[in-house]
């Protein structure tokens, strides 16, 4: 399974509505394939489409609890609040904090186009959010909460 580039802010792309899938097909369960190695050897714990230039609602998630994929996922239910440090695979080394719900149950469908819900606490509720805001041409750094709202100056390089 081959690693795929990371797009990376400023390219359009990240901007972007992304597509519903329609057809559940081999080349579908090869971007998830590919999609999922690339998200190990990147070290992240989660991957949309369009991070790889596919606007297609398709999302792969693993914090550490088991690895899962959503096709044209949707957030059925929010609880709660959190707000922790967030970065991204498309904002290399920059960092901020976001406020997040601490719990999220999605749905959305499978890899061979049959339903699927999932949910999830802490960090993986955050992924989850963080996944689908790229489906719809959101970064994590427009969710930055208080004083570092639009200032990227309060971003931590690394």
């Amino acid at each position: 399974m081959p690693v795929l580039e990371v797009l990376v802010e400023g390219n359009e792309i990240l901007t972007k509505k992304c597509d519903i899938v329609e057809n559940f097909d081999e080349k579908l369960h090869k971007l998830l394939d590919d999609m999922k190695g690339t998200m190990y050897a990147s070290g992240g714990v989660g991957l949309a489409a369009p991070q790889v230039g596919f606007l297609l609602r398709v999302i792969v998630i693993d914090v550490g609890d088991g690895y899962f994929e959503m096709i044209n996922p949707k957030i059925v239910e929010t609880e709660g609040e959190q707000r922790k440090m967030e970065g991204c695979l498309s904002c290399p080394g920059e960092n901020g904090i976001t406020i997040r719900p601490n719990f999220v149950r999605a749905v959305g469908f499978n890899r061979n186009g049959e339903p699927f819900e999932v949910s999830g606490k802490d960090l993986k509720a955050r992924a989850i959010c963080h996944e689908i805001d790229h489906l719809d041409g959101i970064l994590f750094k427009q969710r930055l909460s208080g004083t570092n709202k639009g200032k990227s100056k309060l971003f931590w390089k690394k």
